[in-house]
């Protein structure tokens, strides 16, 4: 039988999602349930891929990284891949996506400041497929932590 999520695992999930720390006698206490039923929960929301991994939230600000850009890349078809495996070799990449809107490709990119994206801008458009790369550089951050 199929494990359904109910709402107390919502719940858990949502506290999970402000605060990857909080301890899990704190979440028994909101929840209501006991912090081994939290345990067994979140160990059941991991084995069945509600929960990916746990992980850290970093402002790319603080470490120097003052250009932050989602970036949409239209490529030719037979290239998408290729594309791809080239894209994760930039240590500025930080997200790759293939997706069904107006580009084929959307990443997340980090650079220290302007030079740098234009540098990593123009690398992009040299790859062999590439037919277009268009960027939207994030100004302000206004609500969520997308890929960031």
């Amino acid at each position: 039988m199929r494990y359904k999520v109910d709402e107390k695992d919502m719940k858990i999930i949502d506290m999970l999602t402000e605060n990857g720390r909080i301890p899990y006698t704190e979440i028994a206490q909101k929840v209501g349930i006991s912090d081994v039923a939290v345990i067994k929960r979140i160990r059941k929301l991991e084995e069945i891929g509600v929960i990916k991994k746990f992980t850290i939230l970093v402002d790319p600000k603080t470490l120097g990284y003052n250009v932050v850009a989602i970036v949409g890349v239209d490529t030719e078809p037979e290239k998408l891949f290729d594309i791809i495996r080239e894209l994760k070799k930039f240590k500025q990449v930080k997200y790759i996506a293939i997706t069904s809107g107006d580009h084929d490709i959307m990443t997340v990119i980090w650079a220290k400041d302007q030079r740098e994206y234009a540098e990593i801008h123009d690398k992009i458009m040299g790859m062999p497929g590439v037919k277009r790369v268009c960027p939207a550089i994030i100004q302000e951050n206004i609500y969520g932590d997308i890929c960031l």
